[in-house]
């Protein structure tokens, strides 16, 4: 199969998998829980989740990222490679377990809460060692077995939702939903890499210490944009009630679940990339401005129909008591945009071996984010955290976008902006006219008045559809010349 041809197969089908598992399976969990654990409930649900992202941000040690790049280079060992890998995360995904019950002392938190965040320490177990098995995937273009695995997975935690609420089994049974659900991901996927690369745990101190070195950028990475990203849930828990966590959660979930898609856009690219950077600079431009024009074609027309339909969104995710999540969607809505163009960025610095730079603009950011929060959450609680969250994301996209443009030395093309806009425009207008009828109505209003629009400015020309359906060998999506 032609490269872009598998690049685009891949694309759909986790799309499609990711609007059913990570989407529509992960919201109606959300409204699940909303209705049975109310504001106060999910707000003590959304700080287990907060804490486990600091977890996973703690055992990351920036390994998966590196690791696709290593196993994706000309003869690379792969097998051995995993092998090292995947033994060092296994003993640091230990740690925290051990770890995590010290952290607690310092939070004055319920007891069910507590025992919700250890729960967390756990998942994270699972959680790390999928993620970095997934790196086998993203080298051989096969997401779509992992995005199978997430949905099943996904499938079983709304299951298991359902008969807790159906039982009213309470508060504790919720949480530990999240551990079922990952450690089934991380068994199936585990056994599914199989079939790619047979490894073995490899204990080999040297080895690691050498490849920490390259990886320390993106572990210090993940953890400034823990800071920045989900720091404010745990900030809104210490200084606000519950119910204003559940509030802002509410919302930040419904952006949250949409975030998959650049990152899986980026995982997806990332490999092929990191091939062509150093051996086809002419076909490493012409991918890093055509998926430019991918991120925007994706990008506009999400804030725009977000803003629009908030609150249909919020009143169909969440149970009463949520109404005010309408306006945080709205600011967090810009915030998913420029989320997008992170990863976008995060990836050009990456395959240019730009970490440490990489890691000094989130430290930046980071700094921001932390230092706004502790002066806008106490005054404006949830609305304070969502517009910091916006003005974090935007200097992060500015800084990284410097950087890359710096780094790579190739400045993708901003011709599409303006008929994309146009498109955009169009597709909010009918939205805003058929939104009294009904969400559905209005939804696909928008969508069609979009593709009208994207049709009437030519921004994606026939061309470019017809290689995504070649039976060639050639790969004209990547050859022949830039974006018309």
């Amino acid at each position: 199969m032609p490269v872009a041809r598998k690049i685009a197969y891949n694309v759909v089908f986790n799309s499609l998998f990711k609007v059913f598992s990570t989407v529509v399976l992960s919201l109606y969990s959300i409204r699940l829980i909303t209705e049975y654990l109310g504001p106060d409930g999910f707000g003590k649900y959304a700080t287990i989740l907060a804490f486990f992202a600091f977890f996973s941000a703690l055992v990351d040690l920036g390994l998966a990222q590196v690791t696709v790049r290593e196993i994706s280079r000309e003869g690379a060992d792969e097998k051995s490679i995993f092998g090292k890998i995947f033994t060092l995360r296994l003993l640091s995904s230990s740690a925290i377990i051990v770890l995590a019950p010290l952290a607690l002392f310092f939070f004055n938190y319920e007891n069910d809460l507590k025992i919700g965040i250890l729960f967390a320490a756990v998942a994270v177990f699972f959680s790390s060692a999928s993620l970095l098995l997934n790196g086998i995937f993203q080298k051989n273009l096969a997401m779509d077995r992992v995005a199978m695995v997430e949905f099943f997975g996904k499938f079983l935690q709304v299951v298991l939702v359902t008969l807790i609420v159906k039982n009213n089994l309470g508060f504790l049974a919720i949480a530990s939903t999240l551990l079922a659900s990952l450690s089934f991901n991380a068994i199936i996927v585990f056994f599914l890499s199989r079939a790619f690369v047979r490894f073995r745990l490899d204990w080999d101190p040297a080895y690691w210490k050498g490849f920490l070195r390259e990886s320390a950028p993106l572990a210090a990475t993940a953890m400034i944009t823990f800071a920045y990203f989900k720091l404010d849930t745990i900030i809104l828990s210490v200084l606000k009630t519950s119910a204003d966590v559940g509030i802002y959660n509410v919302a930040y979930k419904i952006m949250e679940n949409l975030i998959f898609f650049p990152a899986m856009l980026a995982g997806l690219i990332l490999p092929l990339l990191s091939r062509t950077l150093f051996t086809d600079r002419p076909l490493f431009e012409d991918i890093v401005d055509k998926t430019f024009k991918v991120f925007l074609l994706i990008v506009f027309p999400l804030v725009v129909g977000t803003w629009v339909l908030a609150p249909e969104i919020i009143t169909i995710i969440s149970g009463n008591g949520f109404e005010e999540s309408a306006r945080v969607l709205r600011i967090l809505a810009f915030a998913l945009g420029c989320i997008f163009f992170g990863h976008y960025f995060t990836m050009l610095l990456i395959v240019s071996n730009a970490q440490k730079k990489l890691m000094k603009a989130l430290m930046v950011a980071a700094v921001f984010n932390i230092g706004i929060n502790f002066i806008f959450i106490p005054r404006y609680s949830y609305i304070g955290a969502a517009l910091v969250s916006l003005a974090t994301e935007f200097l992060v996209v500015v800084l990284l976008s410097l950087l890359a443009f710096r780094e790579v030395h190739f400045r993708p093309s901003f011709r599409p902006i303006v008929p994309i806009s146009i498109a955009t425009l169009l597709m909010g207008g009918a939205m805003y006219i058929f939104d009294h009828f009904s969400f559905v109505v209005a939804g696909v209003a928008g969508v069609v008045a979009y593709l009208i629009g994207l049709w009437l400015t030519r921004v994606v020309t026939y061309r470019e559809i017809r290689m995504i359906f070649s039976n060639k060998d050639t790969d004209p999506v990547l050859t022949d010349g830039p974006i018309s």
